[in-house]
Parts: structure tokens; sequence; C-alpha cells
């Protein structure tokens, strides 16, 4: 059983914040008056043009990167220190799924609040007493993912305003568990070919939640 480090927790409490401010300005910035639909998705290209143009200079500008090594090294993870880190991924999911589910804002707000707020609870589950092991990760990890995804569908997305409101207030029963699971299983195993090429999770799984929710709902609905 390992134990939590103090730059472990301030990762997953920035996980945590993203979690729930992203999803929450995809979804009711629109609303809001002099914005239009289209705002969420300029400031989420912005951010992730400016978050791949830092990781760039990271790379190759000496004092950006000791700037950047000074300021956040601590939360850095070891295959993060030569490569994109976790946060550009999610921005670059955001605006993805910001554009693919571009008429079905609350699609976005579950798949990215599902996956990044599933993702934190599974490492820090998996990290304090996770025992079984499944490649870096752990069972109790992804159990807790799973639960997790459960409790945000039955009694927190129904209580978030108007989030549901196309869909009558409810997810299909089915359907809650089908993209929960999803979300835990493509969390747990990455997406890749071989042992070289593996396409980030932080990525991925927000827009196969998204996806699955788009297809499957008419099915269940």
């Amino acid at each position: 059983m390992a134990l939590l480090t103090k730059e472990e927790i301030n990762r997953k409490l920035l996980h945590v914040f993203s979690g729930t401010l992203i999803p929450a300005g995809v979804f009711y910035i629109p609303m809001i008056n002099g914005f239009s639909a289209l705002t969420p998705v300029i400031i989420l290209g912005c951010l992730t043009v400016g978050s791949i143009l830092l990781e760039y200079l990271r790379f190759h500008n000496a004092t950006v990167q000791k700037i950047f090594i000074s300021i956040g090294s601590g939360m850095l993870r070891k295959s993060e220190k030569d490569s994109f880190t976790g946060s550009t991924y999610i921005f670059m999911s955001a605006f993805l799924c910001s554009v693919i589910f571009f008429n079905h804002p609350h699609i976005t707000f579950i798949a990215l609040s599902l996956f990044i707020l599933g993702d934190a609870i599974a490492a820090i589950v998996g990290i304090s007493i996770g025992r079984i092991k499944i490649g870096k990760k752990s069972l109790e990890g992804s159990a807790a993912c799973f639960v997790l995804g459960l409790l945000l569908f039955f009694f927190i997305y129904p209580q978030v305003p108007m989030l549901l409101d196309r869909w009558h207030g409810s997810v299909p029963l089915a359907l809650i568990f089908i993209a929960s699971f999803s979300n835990t299983i493509f969390e747990l195993f990455p997406i890749g070919w071989g042992e070289k090429i593996r396409i980030n999770d932080n990525l991925s799984v927000p827009l196969i939640t998204g996806m699955i929710l788009l297809a499957l709902y008419p099915v269940f609905a």
C-alpha cells in the first residue's frame, strides 16, 4: 500500500477543479447573455493551442523549461517530463468534445466530468488502498471509478440545472451502466497498438464515452 504524496493530492485536486469548471463552462457559457454556442469552442481551442505551444517551448527553450520546472515539476509524473502533460490532453479532449458534440453540450458535460472525476478517484483509491494490480493500475481504483460514475448518474447529474432537460430529466438505466463501465474499462486499459503506441486516456476516454451516450440514448430512451 502506497502513501499519497502532497504532489499527487494537489494533482488530483486540480483534476477535480477542472472536472467541474470545464464541463460547466461548455454547458452554461452559451446561456449567458452576449455569448454564443461557439464561445466555449473558441476558448477551448485557444487553451489547447496555448498549452501545446507551452509544451513545445518547454522541450526546446531552456528558459521556459527552467520556469516550467520551477513552477510545476512537483506535479509532473515521470512519463510527462518528456511528453505532453495530462492537462494538455484534457484541453484537447474538451475541445474535440465541444466540436463533435456541438449540438449536445450535455453530452460533453457528462463525458468530461465522468472521466476526469473518475480518473481522480481511481488514482486516489488505487494509490492509497490498491492491492490487486492490473498493469500499472488497480482493481480497487477501477471499482471506485465505476461506483463514482453510478453515483454521478443517479444523484448528481439529475440535480444539475437544465443538464438533462433534453433527456427528460434522467438517463436510461442501461445507459448509466454502459457509460460508467466503458469509462472505467477505457481508463483502465488505454487504447493502443503494441507496446510503444498509446493514446492518452485523457484524450480518448471522454470522446469514447460521449460517442456511446450519443449513439445509445435513442436505443434505450
